[in-house]
């Protein structure tokens, strides 16, 4: 099994990425794979809504996005770090995501997805549920752990003094960890949930 861990910091080496590398840790002590792909600094435009994926079958825009879809795709699970900017997630990683999610074409059903956040102090549980939006609409279970997944500090490594931060974020990965099992599981024994046609109910018709 594998997971796929992006971090929206421009900080490589920052309190977020202390936080996905305290989840690597016991992912990897559990035989499961990981890969972090650092987006924080990488110049990634918003979708201009041109709808060039849906007839390609990936983004226009031929960057990161395109880089890091064949490796979602290929993933059990996902898991997406940002610090708190405003009280939200960093804009570059929701733009990053926006993209990622639309234009690729794959079925996300029952990929685990988890996110996690960083901050000096305030913001983080509005930018943690901006962040699970995304998995929420495209039938990723979104693994549980003892508390919002977020640490804080201010500067690079201060969230290693957050010991119940660290703590929530070891509980989410062995949390996420028997998610992915046990979503293997029931698929080789039952398959995965029937799906039906989507039905459009627009607003103003």
């Amino acid at each position: 099994m594998k997971v796929l861990m992006i971090n929206g910091s421009p900080r490589p080496n920052g309190n977020t990425a202390l936080a996905l590398a305290e989840m690597a840790k016991v992912f990897q002590s559990e035989g499961i794979e990981t890969e972090c792909v650092q987006i924080g600094r990488e110049a990634i435009r918003s979708c201009i809504a041109c709808g060039g994926c849906g007839k390609n079958g990936r983004c226009v825009f031929d960057d990161a996005v395109n880089e890091t879809a064949p490796k979602f795709k290929a993933c059990d699970g996902l898991v997406v770090g940002s610090p708190v900017y405003y009280a939200a997630a960093n804009p570059t990683l929701t733009a990053f995501l926006t993209r990622l999610f639309y234009s690729t074409p794959f079925d996300k059903t029952m990929k685990a997805g988890a996110a996690v956040v960083a901050a000096r102090r305030g913001g983080l549980s509005a930018a943690f549920d901006e962040l699970n939006k995304f998995f929420t609409i495209s039938g990723m279970p979104v693994a549980p752990s003892q508390y919002w997944n977020s640490v804080h500090g201010r500067e690079p490594g201060q969230a290693a003094e957050d010991l119940e931060g660290m703590q929530t974020m070891r509980t989410l990965a062995r949390n996420m960890t028997f998610l992915m099992r046990s979503i293997a599981l029931g698929r080789e024994k039952y398959g995965l949930p029937e799906r039906e046609p989507v039905q459009r109910t627009n607003f103003i018709r």
